[in-house]
């Protein structure tokens, strides 16, 4: 028997640019109010942008810049502090 070949979706780590399959990456959304979020299961509506969960990415999330480049939104202090805490706390328990 042939076994079927499934596509793997691949996304960029907007910190190490590396590509990974979809499901390895932690999605950060942008929202329509003009935020930002981490969403956890990747299917909230917006722009987004991925971070590794491996490495040194999980230890450091991406810079203001990197971030705001990709969802093309501008960040505040409040936004960012919470998506770092959102990551530290995912990547604490995975």
């Amino acid at each position: 028997m042939n076994a079927v070949k499934r596509h793997v979706p691949l996304r960029t780590c907007v910190s190490c640019k590396s590509k990974r399959a979809k499901r390895e990456l932690t999605r950060i959304v942008a929202s329509p109010d003009g935020g930002a979020e981490v969403d956890p299961s990747g299917k909230l509506p917006g722009r987004g942008a991925y971070l590794c969960r491996v490495g040194g990415c999980a230890q450091e999330p991406p810079d203001r810049g990197r971030l705001e480049y990709a969802l093309r939104v501008r960040l505040g202090e409040p936004e960012l502090a919470g998506i770092r805490s959102a990551i530290e706390t995912i990547y604490k328990v995975a």
